[in-house]
């Protein structure tokens, strides 16, 4: 185990995932520089500018080209540097992507992997701090993954290239810089796959991506007060480990989700709703309110959902 970034991490599995197999292709704006975050840096030197592709910046034709890369039996990973600017291409993704396979009788699959960096990007303002993952999970044909941790994106990442079908792969916005550390290159986690990352008896809280690390944080502050929670990380948001939560809150009987993304028509309410109707336990919610993140700092706090908001929930979960 060696500590790394987490974009040199993601860096290592993708140039793993390349040296495995020759139909991984990177596809993106500023990729053969390394990407904005560094998440490709050195790999068009390493494998040549035929498979670490610059493109001229169109969202629609990079997205566009990648469907076509990968019904072509390639396999490729479409850098869109930020969610916000992935809204460009959402026919491609929601319309060519998610729906081929089933609309042509599975005569073709599109085993891409959509990099979607999601999350307040800190004095970015509106147009890129947005949490858009619930859009995604909203789409049948999509797998949807939000890894929190430097270990778990770099095995997520070789797990969602492997994936037959569309991944669309969200990495927040802050956590390039997070070093940690990560297993080998080349290990690979399960999809669909949700971690307790710790252990509790009174609630249960999930949450992803860097929410998680408040939800710890928030986990921290109860334990302080004699409150024990469980704290789950789902990793995966579609298809999400049902399983692995349905047992916790059945345990504890009481679930909080918790996340970044506006609390209106969140996935936190398709969370807190399945386990209501499948247990009967308590449910509750944390989210962001239904505003834009504003670029003046003060603005931009309103926007978080930080630690002491989501131990609150907690408190009037328990009342």
């Amino acid at each position: 185990m060696t500590a790394q970034t987490w974009a040199e991490a993601a860096a290592d599995a993708l140039a793993a995932a390349m040296e495995r197999d020759a139909r991984v292709v990177v596809v993106g704006e500023d990729v053969g520089r390394g990407g904005i975050f560094g998440q490709y840096r050195g790999l068009q030197q390493r494998f040549g500018a035929a498979r670490v592709i610059d493109t001229p910046i169109s969202e629609a034709t990079i997205m566009g080209a990648g469907v076509g890369m990968a019904l072509a039996g390639l396999r490729p990973v479409i850098e869109m540097r930020v969610i916000d600017f992935a809204l460009c291409a959402i026919d491609e993704i929601a319309n060519q992507a998610a729906k081929n396979r089933f609309m042509f009788g599975g005569q073709g699959r599109v085993p891409l992997v959509a990099r979607l960096p999601i999350g307040i990007w800190s004095a970015s303002a509106a147009q890129h701090s947005q949490s858009l993952e619930a859009w995604f999970v909203h789409l049948p044909g999509l797998v949807v993954v939000a890894p929190s941790g430097v270990a778990d994106n770099a095995a997520l990442l070789a797990a969602a290239i492997d994936c037959d079908d569309p991944v669309v792969y969200l990495e927040h916005k802050e956590l390039w810089g997070m070093r940690d550390a990560q297993p080998a290159a080349g290990a690979a986690l399960a999809l669909g796959r949700a971690r307790v990352r710790r252990a509790g008896r009174d609630l249960t809280i999930v949450s992803w991506s860097r929410q998680l690390h408040w939800a710890l944080d928030a986990a921290d502050t109860l334990a302080a007060e004699g409150i024990d929670a469980e704290v789950i990380d789902l990793a995966t948001l579609w298809p999400w480990d049902r399983e692995t939560v349905f047992a916790s809150a059945a345990r504890t009987g009481r679930l909080l989700v918790t996340h970044e993304a506006v609390q209106v028509a969140g996935l936190g309410g398709e969370i807190a709703a399945s386990a209501a109707e499948a247990l009967g336990c308590r449910v509750a919610r944390a989210g962001a309110p239904r505003i834009p993140v504003g670029y003046a700092p003060t603005l931009e706090d309103q926007a978080r959902v930080r630690p002491a908001a989501i131990a609150a929930a907690a408190r009037r979960l328990l009342a």
